[in-house]
């Protein structure tokens, strides 16, 4: 079943009983040839472009829950393309492209607006590490425009410029940067992949990995055995304990992030704004809730919610920024579990054992990465090669210290990241 204007016109004027379910709902086999666990953003394009990009068909994404319950559907929505450092920079830019052309792609309306993202500053030092950061990005292929304070004017009329504390020296514009909808794109990938045979198995837990002599053999889930001869780690927060299973110790911790939605307004931010001083930022949804988020609540933690001093601090950042939000309600709030590493950067690489990869580590740029995450992914598990995009991103790096990317200069303290 594709999407189309016609198509569409067509079930409204019959009643919209010829739409179908967008995915089946399979049992699950005895053996796959891979079994992806975790049906999140990045589990589904893995199995996605797997089956597009490989012609692999006999593979099986695992889900505890149910398909985007977790990190994907909780989260700030943004997509952009502005890293500095070699490593990230090309891989966020190849991860941007496959944003472009998503929606064609997948033949479903993720929602992907490209309203353009500013990240202000607030000194001289700041200015200056916008410019290095603009350049690299130019350099790489993207866009990035330095504007002064009366730039910024231009576009964001609303903040407080006369605020003495957190003067605006002005901001890095990347006009491709924007917004998806969340659980879209979750809802894409899931579709994609279940037309190319994928299955999809909600409501399946694994709790143990087989093993054997240095090999993965599949595993075990709250709905039977399942044999595999790949099997790959996808599920952000838990990890650490999902590869504990296999009797791996990562190098990461779980770290609660919280973000907030408003009520519905009129239209009034038409950018994604970035905070520099108070690690706040904030767009207007197509609902028109103002949404925003800002640092992590500073404790490793795998509850999907938040304390409420963050609560405040995020709150105090977005009045010193931009006093007239202090009218709208806060509708709701909501925690994501990030999967913190001692870089800032993730990791895509084989693991020890034998069939067994990982996929994790993605701090605060998970939902961005979707794409090219999956793309990435898959090149790996189908030839044992890493996918050149995303090639610096090993695992030992950690334990070796060649190769560390600390894209914001902050050390190898997990929560600064």
């Amino acid at each position: 079943m594709r999407f189309s204007a016609l198509r569409v016109l067509k079930e409204g004027l019959t009643g919209n009983k010829g739409w179908t379910p967008h995915w089946r709902d399979p049992q699950p086999k005895d053996e796959y040839d891979i079994v992806i666990i975790g049906g999140g953003g990045h589990g589904l394009s893995t199995a996605y472009y797997l089956a597009k990009n490989h012609g692999l068909r006999n593979i099986a994404v695992l889900e505890k829950g149910y398909l985007g319950g977790g990190n994907v559907g909780r989260n700030t929505t943004i997509v952009r393309a502005n890293y500095f450092l070699q490593g990230n920079s090309e891989f966020y830019s190849h991860s941007l492209k496959l944003w472009e052309n998503l929606e064609e792609d997948l033949n479903y309306n993720v929602m992907h607006s490209q309203r353009g993202l500013i990240n202000l500053f607030h000194s001289d030092g700041q200015r200056d590490a916008f410019v290095r950061r603009g350049n690299s990005m130019v350099n790489q292929g993207d866009d990035a425009i330095l504007l002064d304070r009366e730039g910024v004017r231009e576009h964001l009329p609303y903040l407080d410029f006369e605020q003495t504390r957190f003067p605006i020296y002005g901001g890095l514009y990347h006009p491709r940067g924007g917004t998806a909808r969340h659980d879209a794109v979750a809802w894409g990938y899931a579709r994609g992949a279940d037309e190319r045979g994928v299955d999809l198995i909600q409501n399946c837990e694994v709790t143990g990995i087989d093993i054997e002599n240095g090999k993965v053999k599949g595993v075990q889930t709250t709905r039977g055995a399942i044999k595999a001869k790949k099997v790959g780690i996808v599920v952000a927060g838990r990890s650490g304990q999902v590869a504990a299973m296999a009797g791996m110790r990562l190098p990461i911790e779980s770290h609660v992030l919280q973000a907030f939605v408003t009520e519905g307004l009129k239209p009034v931010i038409d950018h994604v704004v970035s905070f520099g001083m108070g690690h706040f930022y904030i767009s207007q949804s197509d609902k028109g809730g103002l949404v925003f988020g800002g640092d992590l609540d500073f404790y490793s933690s795998y509850a999907s919610r938040g304390n409420l001093p963050m609560k405040e601090h995020v709150m105090e950042a977005g009045m010193t920024l931009m006093p007239m939000i202090g009218k709208a309600k806060v509708l709701r709030s909501w925690g994501g579990i990030m999967d913190m590493t001692p870089d800032g950067s993730p990791i895509i690489d084989k693991t020890d054992i034998d069939g067994l990869y990982i996929d994790c580590g993605w701090c605060y740029g998970g939902f961005k990465a979707v794409p090219g995450s999956g793309f990435s992914f898959a090149h790996l598990m189908a030839t044992d090669n890493h996918h050149a995009p995303a090639a610096k991103y090993r695992l030992d790096r950690f334990r070796t210290g060649y190769g560390l990317m600390d894209e914001e200069g902050t050390g190898s303290q997990h929560n600064l990241h």
